[in-house]
C-alpha cells in the first residue's frame, strides 16, 4: 500500500516552505496584487494606455507589468507544487484555481499591450528600441515588432485572448478522459493472474520478461482506446481545427509556421528533421532484427520493444546512491557546478523524492525565477529512476544557471533547447556508470538503455512528428479526420519505421488515440532535435575544455536569444542535418557494441 505523505522524512520532501510557510502567507501575497473592488483589477497597466510612444511611460510600464507577472508567477509555483503532493486535495486544488484564474485575467488586462506597441510606426519603434532605459527589454521588444505581420488589432486580439480558455477544452476533455474515465482490462501474466491496468502500470508491464503479460496489458489498453475512438478522433479534430483557426486569424501560411514562428525555427528544421531520420531507418531495421535474435522471437511486435534485452536487476540503487551516482558525473563540468547540484540534492532539498498516496505521477523540473529548481520525482531505485534524476537535475541545472545570470525577463529558455540539458545530463551519467561497470552484463544493460533512448527520442517521437504533421496538413485541406484514416496512416508509419520484419498488430493502430503530446501543438520533434543537440555537445565537451566552457555559456544564457542562436553559442546548428546524421551514427556504434558485448 502507497504511503501517506506525513509517513514521508522531511528530508526527503522538497524544501516549499523556502517559497512560503504556508497558504495562509501565500494568501497575503494573493491580496496583495488582487483588487477585487475594481472592475479591473490592475488598473494600474490600463493607466498608460496611448501612451507607449514615451519612452519613460513604457519603461515604467513594462517594470510593472514584469514585477506583477513575476509575483503571479510565484504565487503559481507554489500553488502548484503543493497540488502536486496531493491531486486530490481540494484545499490545494482551491488555491490552485484561484491563482489560474488571476493569472487568465492578468492575460486579459495586457492583451492591449503588444498590439498597442505594433500599431507605433517604425521610426517610433525604432526610438524605443535605442533608448537607454529600456535596454533591458530590448530582446522582447524585438520579439514583439517581429511579430507585427501576426498581430492583430486591439480589439479582434482582446478576442484572441477570450477565445483561449475556450480553445483548451479539447486538451482538458482529453486529459478528463484519460486520466480519470478511461477504464482497462486487467493483464494476465503466464500464470492467469490478473494485474490492473493503467496508463501507469502499462509501462511497467510492457517490460516484463513474461511475454505474455506485456501482450495482454498492450491488447487491453489499446481496445480501450479503440473504444472511444470516434471520441477522441473528435477531439482531436478540434484541437488540430483549433490551431488552424489561430494560425489562419494571424496570417500564418500554415499551421506548422504558425507554430514555430514564435521561437524563429524555420519549418525547414522540422522537415529535414523527419527526412533525416528516415534515411537512418536501416539502422532501426537492423537494431529490431538484433532485438528478435536476442529475445529469441519469431517476429518483433509493439510488446516486445520495451523489454530489456539485459536483465537489469542488479542495477537497482538506493536513493542516497543515485545522488552520489549524479553528482559524481558532473565533474566534466567543473567544481562548482558540481558543488551547487550537490547542494540542491541534499541540503537544500530540491527534491520530492518518494511516491505518496495520490502524489502526481512521472519527474519533472520547476520552480520560478525566486525559487530554488524544484525536482518531482517516484523514485523506486530501478536504473530508469537513478537516469530520470539526472535527466531532471540537468533541467534544474539549466534555470538555476539562467535565472543566476539573467534578468527575469530573459531567465525562461525556451522549449527548444529545455531538453538539450536534461539528456546532455543522462549522457554525463551513463558514462560514469559504464566506466564503473563491473560485468560484460552490466555494460550490455547500459548500452541498450542508450540505444533505447535514441530510438524512443529520435525515432518513435519524429514518427509522431511526421504523423502530426500530417494531420495538420488534412485540415488546411479541409480533408475531415475519421479513425480509419488515422488507424491506416498510423499503422503503415510504424511499419515504415520499423521495417519489414515488424509484426503492425491491429491493435497498434489505435495507438494515436492515447498520445497527450498530439495536443502540444507541434511539440514532439523537439524531443528530437533537443537529444541530436544533446549528443553532439557531449560528443564535443568530452574532448575540450572549451567546448565545456561554450556549454556552461549556453546554459547562462537562458532565454536571452533565439534557441537556434543558443545552441550556436554551445557549438552546434541545428539548421544543418548534421546533429541529426551524427546521433544516427553514435547509434549504429552503439548497436554494434551491444552486438560485441552479447556475442
Amino acid at each position: 500500500m502507497t504511503q501517506s505523505r506525513t509517513e514521508i522524512p522531511e528530508q526527503d520532501q522538497w524544501n516549499v516552505s523556502a517559497l512560503y510557510p504556508s497558504f495562509s502567507e501565500w494568501e497575503k501575497d494573493l491580496q496583495a496584487i488582487q483588487n477585487k473592488e475594481e472592475e479591473l483589477r490592475w488598473p494600474e497597466l490600463a493607466a498608460y494606455k496611448n501612451h507607449l510612444a514615451n519612452p519613460s511611460q513604457l519603461t515604467e510600464l513594462l517594470n510593472k507589468l514584469f514585477n506583477l507577472d513575476r509575483e503571479l508567477s510565484k504565487l503559481h509555483t507554489y500553488a502548484h507544487l503543493k497540488l502536486d503532493e496531493d491531486v486530490g486535495n481540494d484545499v490545494h486544488k482551491h488555491y490552485f484555481g484561484l491563482i489560474s484564474q488571476l493569472m487568465h485575467h492578468f492575460q486579459l488586462e495586457s492583451s492591449w499591450i503588444e498590439p498597442e506597441l505594433l500599431s507605433l510606426s517604425e521610426e517610433q519603434y525604432q526610438t524605443l528600441l535605442q533608448t537607454p532605459s529600456l535596454k533591458p527589454f530590448q530582446f522582447y521588444l524585438e520579439k514583439v515588432n517581429r511579430r507585427k505581420a501576426h498581430t492583430l488589432p486591439p480589439e479582434q486580439e482582446k478576442i484572441m485572448a477570450l477565445s483561449s480558455k475556450a480553445l483548451d477544452t479539447f486538451y482538458k476533455a482529453f486529459g478528463a478522459l484519460n486520466n480519470a474515465d478511461l477504464t482497462f482490462q486487467p493483464a494476465l501474466d503466464e500464470k492467469g493472474k490478473e494485474h490492473p491496468l493503467s496508463n501507469g502500470s502499462y509501462l511497467m508491464y510492457v517490460r516484463s520478461p513474461d511475454r505474455k503479460f506485456r501482450k495482454t496489458a498492450f491488447i487491453h489498453l489499446h481496445q480501450s482506446y479503440e473504444h472511444h475512438a470516434n471520441t477522441i478522433c473528435e477531439l482531436l479534430q478540434g484541437l488540430v481545427e483549433s490551431h488552424l483557426f489561430t494560425a489562419r486569424a494571424r496570417n500564418f501560411p500554415s499551421c506548422l509556421d504558425s507554430a514555430l514562428f514564435s521561437h524563429k525555427i524555420d519549418t525547414k528544421v522540422y522537415s529535414q528533421l523527419i527526412q533525416t531520420v528516415k534515411t537512418g531507418l536501416p539502422l532501426m531495421h537492423k537494431y529490431l532484427d538484433l532485438r528478435k535474435k536476442i529475445l529469441k522471437l519469431d517476429q518483433i511486435h509493439a510488446y516486445d520493444l520495451y523489454v530489456p534485452l539485459v536483465s537489469e536487476t542488479n542495477m537497482n540503487m538506493a536513493y542516497p546512491d543515485a545522488c552520489h551516482a549524479v553528482i559524481e558525473s558532473v565533474s566534466l563540468l567543473g567544481s562548482e557546478y558540481q558543488e551547487i547540484l550537490q547542494k540542491g540534492l541534499t541540503t537544500d532539498r530540491w527534491v520530492d523524492v518518494y511516491e505518496n498516496a495520490r502524489k502526481r505521477s512521472g519527474a519533472y523540473s520547476s520552480g520560478c525565477y525566486d525559487s530554488m529548481p524544484y525536482i518531482l520525482m517516484n523514485y523506486h531505485g530501478t536504473l530508469n529512476d537513478v537516469l530520470t534524476l539526472a535527466h531532471e537535475a540537468g533541467h534544474s541545472m539549466h534555470s538555476y544557471y539562467s535565472r543566476t545570470h539573467q534578468s527575469y525577463i530573459n531567465s525562461q529558455y525556451p522549449i527548444f533547447v529545455a531538453e538539450v540539458a536534461s539528456t546532455f545530463n543522462e549522457q554525463l551519467l551513463l558514462r560514469h556508470l559504464l566506466s564503473h561497470a563491473k560485468t560484460k552484463q552490466e555494460k550490455a544493460v547500459l548500452l541498450n538503455y542508450q540505444i533505447e533512448g535514441i530510438r524512443g527520442t529520435i525515432f518513435r517521437q519524429t514518427l509522431f512528428a511526421e504523423f502530426e504533421w500530417q494531420l495538420h496538413r488534412w485540415a488546411e485541406e479541409g480533408v475531415p479526420l475519421t479513425p480509419s484514416l488515422l488507424n491506416k496512416t498510423y499503422l503503415q508509419l510504424n511499419q515504415e519505421y520499423y521495417g519489414p520484419h515488424f509484426a503492425a498488430d491491429p491493435e497498434l493502430a489505435f495507438e494515436w488515440a492515447r498520445i497527450p503530446h498530439f495536443y502540444y501543438d507541434f511539440y514532439v520533434y523537439q524531443y528530437a532535435t533537443g537529444l541530436s543537440a544533446a549528443l553532439e555537445l557531449f560528443n564535443q565537451a568530452t574532448q575540450s575544455q572549451e567546448a565545456r566552457s561554450k556549454y556552461l555559456q549556453f546554459l547562462s544564457a537562458g532565454g536571452s536569444r533565439y534557441p537556434l542562436d543558443l545552441l550556436q553559442i554551445a557549438g552546434v546548428d541545428m539548421t544543418s542535418p548534421k546533429p541529426v546524421e551524427s546521433a544516427l551514427n553514435y547509434f549504429q556504434k552503439l548497436i554494434d557494441e551491444l552486438e560485441e558485448c552479447l556475442s
